[in-house]
């Protein structure tokens, strides 16, 4: 086998600037180099600039301008989020409801207050990988202050049941967060602040840039800033905006919602294509969470009896682009904990591949990429001390 042109099908970890994006910031690396905080000519087109970017993100999501918090991306909005809330509401109680399945900003953060004295509950999830709404509302305690629940697993797509989670949130009082970094431009996600207190989005998992994101906080939501320094961000979050992210975040938000509808579709059919490629050519396959709801872009793929680096190994050499899971724990040798918290065995979750779909996906491209694979797969495990076949 040859090398080829590059395939990327990891859009779940990062995606390419769009054009739009890239127009919307190149003024503000060039001439509009105002500081928003500045009171001069240029300081107030650069605040004009701003908070045009913010109307945009909060007409997307259906919220208030003051209600959008730009941040460096989805970690620190998860952090804010978590930290923020925590502390604010302290005096209130120290317990803390979340899955074992969420993005590691969100589990480690979580772990982090633990050691502050906070109690953290970690719930399970099914075999699809999806959170039983039941469960958080048995979890709930006289003292819980804050439930954190993604909206769609990065690993498997899986979609949770957030807006019934919310509901009982907002019966029992409970300020609840949302990640909805995976979610966000794959599918349709509502009036999110209608169910939800606070939720975190990424610019680059929508063709924008990195190093932005932004917390949406409904108004009304107990929350302390976690860095000192400036009143930015209306005294939530210190520092001079990122004005040409910011820009570019917005373009891009706005391209993603405006394509939604007509991208799931066309993704979902060759996400569909793919799967049904590998299971007809590669035996002892299995696909995570394909009886769940899942983002239309997503198939996380367990090869048995092969390990998921000597996959990626091999499809890099031939120009093939994709993930292991998350790209934040690449290079951690411990199997995922989404897949083990399935109940997926540690031998099974070792050989999970994730491949994500995007723009810049084509059928010719799926196909090519599957008899690839099969290739790839039928040679490793000739070779494979772990596969019994």
């Amino acid at each position: 086998m040859k090398a080829r042109e590059l395939i990327y099908f990891d859009h779940n970890a990062t995606t390419p600037l769009c054009t739009e994006a890239r127009q919307a910031m190149l003024p503000f690396l060039d001439t509009a180099f105002g500081n928003p905080s500045s009171y001069h000519r240029l300081g107030r087109q650069a605040r004009s600039d701003v908070e045009a970017g913010r109307r945009t993100i909060a007409d997307i999501f259906g919220c208030r301008p003051t209600e959008v918090l730009f941040t460096s991306g989805g970690t620190e909005a998860n952090n804010l989020a978590l930290r923020g809330a925590a502390s604010a509401m302290k005096d209130r109680g120290c317990h803390i409801i979340t899955t074992a399945i969420e993005h590691h900003s969100v589990l480690k953060t979580c772990e982090a207050l633990g050691r502050k004295g906070f109690n953290i509950t970690f719930l399970p999830v099914d075999s699809k990988g999806v959170v039983d709404p039941q469960l958080v509302a048995d979890a709930i305690r006289p003292d819980t202050i804050l439930l954190s629940v993604m909206h769609a697993n990065n690993e498997t797509g899986a979609v949770q049941p957030v807006e019934e989670i919310g509901r009982i949130a907002r019966q029992r009082g409970i300020t609840f967060h949302s990640d909805a970094i995976q979610a966000f431009g794959k599918i349709a996600m509502g009036t999110v602040l209608d169910y939800a207190d606070m939720v975190s989005v990424s610019a680059h998992k929508v063709y924008g840039p990195r190093g932005v994101g932004a917390l949406l906080v409904r108004r009304g939501t107990s929350l302390s800033p976690i860095m000192t320094g400036g009143h930015h961000e209306h005294g939530l979050r210190p520092g001079t905006e990122n004005m040409a992210a910011i820009a570019g975040f917005a373009a891009a938000a706005g391209q993603a919602v405006e394509k939604l509808a007509a991208e799931a579709a066309r993704l979902a059919v060759l996400r569909d294509r793919f799967e049904e490629m590998l299971l007809q050519t590669i035996p002892n396959i299995s696909i995570n969470s394909c009886d769940a709801p899942r983002t239309p872009n997503t198939s996380s793929i367990c090869f048995s009896g092969i390990e998921s680096e000597s996959v990626l190994l091999h499809l890099d050499l031939l120009g093939i682009c994709a993930s292991a899971g998350s790209a934040c724990t690449t290079g951690d040798p411990e199997p995922s904990h989404v897949l083990r918290a399935m109940g997926l065995s540690s031998l099974q979750a070792q050989g999970a591949v994730r491949f994500s779909f995007g723009s810049t996906t084509t059928p010719e491209q799926i196909d090519s990429a599957a008899e690839t694979l099969a290739g790839i797969v039928k040679k490793l495990r000739g070779v494979s001390s772990l596969c019994q076949n």
